[in-house]
C-alpha cells in the first residue's frame, strides 16, 4: 500500500470507513473496560493499548482519532464503573493503562502531542483513579515493535494487550509480526485494517493458486483494474474475499472476524478483530449488531458463515441488522442441533461457543434464543435443573439433544475448506 501524503497541520480529512471504524473502536473499548472491571473483589485493572499507526489525534473536521478515543474512553470508564460499584456496595476500583502512541510521520507525533496534551492535563486534575503513562513513538511500527514496544510490555509486565494497527498510509505489518503479537498473551487482542488490494498483491505472489481458485466463479481478471473496480462493490465479491481473508490470517488467533467495512465505494477496506479468547469474540459480534451497517458478511449467516458455495447455493448480504438477523436465527434453529449432534448428543455451553463463534456473525441473543425455542435441546444446569429462558444461559449449563428429535441430518453440512 502507497503512503497518503498527509497535510498534518490542518489534520487528515476523515473518510467514511474510517468513520465507521472508530465509531466500532470506541464502542468495543467502552464495552471492554466494562466487562474486564466487574469482578466485585477486583479493585485495580491494568492494560496496555498500542496505537501503532496512531496519526495527529483529530481530523480536519475536529473528529477524534484513535488515540483520543483510548483516552477519553479511559476517563469515561473509571467514572461508569465505579459509579456502578459504589452503587452495589463494591469498593471503587483504579484503571492503570499504558498507552503506546506511535507514528512514522514525525508532523503527525506533534501534532498528537498538542492534540492530548488537554486530555491528560483534565485526567491528572480530575480522574484519580485513572493512571494513565503515554509514550510517544516516531518509527517505522515494524522497528518499534521490535525495539521498543515488545520490550515495554515485557518490562511493565503487562498481560492484558490491545493494538490497534490501523495501517491505511503505511506499509502492511508483517504476517509474523501479527503471529507474535498475539503470542504475548491469551488476553492479547488486536484490531487490523488494510485494503483488500494490499491482500491481493500479495496472494498474487505468494499463492496464486489458491487466489484463482477462490475467485475463479467472479468470471473476473483481478489483475484489470478498471474490472476490479467495478467488481468491488459486488455481494459475490464480498464473499470470496471474505474466505481470503480469514484464511490467510486465521493462524494468527484462536478468533478473527473478516468481515468487511461496509461502505458505499464498494468492499474495499477490512478491519479484523483478532482475540485468544470466546467472550472476546462474542462482544464483537454483539457491538456489530450494535452499529448494524458499519460491516458486512456474505454468505450464510448461521453457525457455518464461511461455508458458502456459489456454485450450490445463493449468498445473502448481512449487515448485522433486524433482517440479518431474522435470517440467522433462522438458520440457527438448524445449526445449534446439528453442531451438537456431530460431538455426540451432548456439549457444555463453553464447548458449544469455542465450537461456533468463529463461524458465527450471530449475536449472542438470537444464539441462546435459538437454543431456548430448538424441539430438539434441552439446557440443563450444573445443579441438574432446566433453563428456560434464553438470558439465564450460562458457559456451564449442559446442552443435550432430547431423546424425541424431530428430523435432521445427522452431519453438519459439508466439511469447511
Amino acid at each position: 500500500m502507497t503512503r497518503k501524503a498527509y497535510q498534518w497541520s490542518g489534520g487528515a480529512k476523515l473518510e467514511e470507513h474510517s468513520k465507521r471504524k472508530h465509531e466500532i473502536l470506541r464502542e468495543y473499548f467502552s464495552q471492554y473496560l466494562t466487562v474486564r472491571c466487574q469482578l466485585p473483589q477486583q479493585e485495580k485493572f491494568r492494560v496496555a493499548v498500542v496505537d501503532g499507526f496512531s496519526g495527529g489525534g483529530r481530523y480536519e473536521c475536529g473528529a477524534a482519532g484513535s488515540p483520543i478515543i483510548f483516552v477519553e474512553e479511559l476517563r469515561n470508564a473509571v467514572e461508569r464503573v465505579n459509579l456502578i460499584r459504589a452503587a452495589n456496595g463494591m469498593k471503587s476500583l483504579e484503571i492503570e493503562c499504558l498507552l503506546i502512541l506511535n507514528d512514522f510521520e514525525i508532523e503527525a507525533v506533534n501534532l498528537l502531542r498538542e492534540n492530548i496534551a488537554p486530555l491528560l492535563a483534565d485526567i491528572a486534575e480530575n480522574a484519580s483513579r485513572l493512571h494513565l503513562r503515554v509514550e510517544f513513538l516516531n518509527m517505522a511500527f515494524e522497528d518499534a515493535y521490535r525495539q521498543r514496544i515488545k520490550p515495554m510490555l515485557a518490562q511493565g509486565r503487562y498481560t492484558n494487550l490491545l493494538f490497534n494497527l490501523d495501517q491505511c498510509g503505511h506499509s502492511l505489518v508483517k504476517h509474523e509480526t501479527l503471529l507474535d503479537i498475539m503470542r504475548l498473551s491469551v488476553s492479547v487482542e488486536a484490531f487490523y485494517t488494510f485494503a483488500i488490494q494490499t491482500l491481493l498483491t500479495y496472494l498474487q505472489k505468494s499463492n496464486p493458486a489458491a487466489l484463482t481458485a477462490q475467485t475463479r466463479h467472479l468470471g473476473v481478471d483481478l489483475g484489470n483494474h478498471s474490472a476490479f473496480e467495478e467488481l468491488l462493490s459486488r455481494d459475490e465479491w464480498l464473499g470470496a474475499a471474505e474466505r481470503l481473508v480469514f484464511d490467510s490470517f486465521a493462524s494468527c488467533a484462536t478468533y478473527n472476524s473478516p468481515f468487511s467495512i461496509n461502505n458505499p465505494d464498494g468492499w474495499r477496506y477490512w478491519l479484523i478483530h483478532f482475540a485468544n479468547r470466546t467472550r472476546a469474540r462474542q462482544v464483537y459480534n454483539n457491538i456489530l449488531h450494535d452499529k448494524a451497517t458499519n460491516q458486512a458478511h456474505f454468505g450464510r449467516s448461521g453457525l457455518q458463515m464461511l461455508s458458502y458455495d456459489p456454485k450450490e447455493e445463493q449468498g445473502s448480504l448481512y449487515l448485522f441488522d433486524v433482517d440479518g438477523r431474522k435470517a440467522a436465527r433462522t438458520l440457527l434453529l438448524d445449526d445449534i442441533p446439528k453442531m451438537i449432534s456431530n460431538a455426540g448428543d451432548v456439549m457444555t455451553v463453553s464447548e458449544f461457543y469455542e465450537g461456533a463463534y468463529n463461524a458465527t456473525p450471530a449475536h449472542a441473543d438470537d444464539i441462546h434464543e435459538a437454543i431456548i425455542e430448538s424441539p430438539d435441546i434441552e439446557v440443563i444446569t450444573p445443579e441438574g435443573g432446566e433453563r428456560r429462558k434464553a438470558h439465564t444461559i450460562s458457559p456451564s449449563d449442559i446442552l443435550k439433544l432430547k431423546a424425541q428429535k424431530s428430523f435432521f441430518p445427522m452431519f453438519f453440512g459439508k466439511p469447511d475448506r
